[in-house]
């Protein structure tokens, strides 16, 4: 067992991918020297060399294409996107091509890419740096899109993802990168199937749903409700495509309340799905709608506004008031 953060626990995990798999590699933009704008990659070039360590130029589009090609070829690439606004000049590679190729030729061919995008807010930076375009990549089949939360989902997860044979969408909670956690190295233990949500705390009042960035903050809220006497259950998805709707669906037939909270926009975002199926799957083992906390249907703000912009413990809190109050 070891202490790690979120972002050395990605670099281990990448660093043992390297090692038990000749055909992995990893493509980006300042990854090699530099270590990646976040250090997520430090260390690895010295390692591995320039050809499984590959800076890239700065051209999104290139990336993935290259990936695709590599990938057909049988190796196992892993890009990284610099910031999640970035990814956009790939957008028509990822959803037209990446996601659509295993279907296209009936099964003959797969594209086992994984492409890491470190995402939302919480840093002090700007639009095209701070964004949730997971619904975006969610709503495009043939992808698998997974977010760990904590240093051990993030250790093993970026290594499944890598085993997985399907495109994989990593996206990494840029201010959760420095959230220290135990790592238990040898043993992944609940976190061996990375498409499967985890019931992080037990409780009979409620329930909230969370993944990636604001599951702390869904703990919190739960920690800070139990002092006034409510029992909450806290769920983390870590898997956003497919969803693990069975665990989600098990927790609010038992509690009869239901908040999902994600920091992208609450307009046609993951939150929204979830509530329609959980409504239609324990309809009458609701006793309050299905609340949804997210971000406001807007551009991402300035630095200095953000804190307004991000669901916290207050806007979750209320959400949860509002639902116990039916």
């Amino acid at each position: 067992m070891a202490t790690m953060t979120v972002a050395k626990a990605i670099n281990e995990g990448l660093r043992a991918t390297l090692n038990h798999n000749a055909k992995s590699l990893l493509m980006g933009e300042d990854i090699g020297a530099l270590g990646g704008v976040y250090r997520v990659t430090d260390g690895l070039l010295k390692d591995f060399g320039p050809d499984r360590v590959v800076d890239s130029p700065l051209a999104e589009s290139g990336i993935v294409g290259t990936a695709i090609g590599l990938a057909l070829r049988g190796y196992r690439p892993i890009c990284e996107i610099q910031f999640d606004g970035f990814v956009f000049p790939a957008f028509n590679q990822i959803t037209t091509q990446l996601a659509k190729m295993h279907f296209r030729s009936s099964g003959k061919l797969t594209v086992p890419v994984v492409i890491r995008i470190p995402y939302g807010g919480g840093i002090g930076s700007i639009e095209h740096h701070s964004e949730s375009p997971e619904a975006l990549f969610a709503h495009t089949a043939g992808l698998r899109i997974i977010t760990p939360s904590n240093a051990h989902d993030a250790y093993w997860m970026i290594q499944q993802a890598v085993e997985c044979t399907d495109p994989v969408i990593f996206f990494e909670p840029k201010r959760r990168y420095w959230l220290k956690g135990e790592v238990d190295t040898e043993n992944p233990g609940p976190a061996s199937d990375p498409f499967k949500a985890h019931v992080l705390r037990e409780g009979s009042d409620a329930t909230i749903v969370a993944y990636g960035p604001l599951v702390p903050v869904a703990l919190a809220a739960a920690t800070a409700a139990a002092e006034d006497g409510h029992s909450i259950e806290v769920i983390d998805l870590r898997s956003i495509s497919p969803i693990d709707f069975d665990t989600v669906e098990a927790s609010v037939r038992k509690t009869g309340r239901l908040i999902v909270a994600h920091e992208a926009p609450t307009f046609g975002g993951i939150g929204g799905e979830i509530a329609s199926r959980i409504s239609e799957r324990a309809f009458l083992h609701l006793e309050a709608p299905v609340i949804r906390v997210g971000g406001f249907h807007m551009p991402y703000p300035v630095a200095k506004v953000e804190e307004d912009y991000l669901p916290d413990i207050d806007k979750i809190l209320e959400a949860l008031d509002r639902s116990l109050a039916y």
